[in-house]
């Protein structure tokens, strides 16, 4: 029967915390016990300084001290001492805490500028079309008779060519070359490059 291991202050590095550690790398619950008393402090020490949040810190270390049950199997002693080795695991998770952290705010900092709108000004876009429709009915008061009833009835009304000829009793050909020449002109006039 192996007899029950106490130890606190100097002895908490020492060999009897590496013989602790081997116990609870073979599923001893009762090292376990013996290993969390003597390095929580160090632990919880440790991750605060790194979080900076106590309540975070609490949690990180909750995850550390989980970390140990499951690792300590791993720990091999020719490495460094069961305290280096635990500061080590508790160093590594708040710094990854961290890191997620400000992961998570820069992409939540990206998505809110993603999604931020130039405001809309109503006004100034009604304003603007209002004037390009006045532009439009200028420029159509320059064009032929015939150049302005071809594309207001293509344009306007969604008639094909041969419809606006019908309609005008004028030969395909002849609407064709008006439509043309009028879209030219209103080109012109409202001063469009090509």
């Amino acid at each position: 029967m192996t007899q029950p291991l106490r130890f606190h202050g100097a002895d908490a590095g020492g060999p009897r915390l590496q013989e602790v550690m081997e116990r609870v790398g073979h599923g001893d619950r009762d090292a376990f016990a013996v290993l969390y008393d003597a390095v929580v402090a160090t632990v919880f020490g440790i991750v605060v300084k790194v979080v900076r949040d106590r309540a975070q810190a609490e949690e990180v270390a909750q995850e550390v001290m989980i970390d140990l049950w499951r690792q300590a199997a791993r720990y091999r002693p020719e490495q460094g001492t069961v305290m280096t080795w635990v500061a080590t695991i508790a160093h590594r998770r708040a710094v990854d805490r961290v890191r997620s952290a400000q992961a998570s705010s820069d992409r939540e900092h990206a998505t809110a500028v993603r999604e931020r709108h130039r405001p809309f000004d109503e006004v100034a876009e009604e304003v603007e079309s209002r004037l390009e429709s006045e532009q439009v009915r200028r420029c159509l008061d320059g064009l032929t008779e015939l150049q302005r009833q071809a594309l207001t009835l293509a344009y306007y009304r969604g008639l094909t060519y041969r419809e606006v000829a019908d309609r005008l009793g004028s030969p395909l050909a002849t609407v064709k070359t008006r439509m043309r020449d009028g879209l030219i002109r209103l080109r012109d006039c409202m001063g469009v490059t090509a």
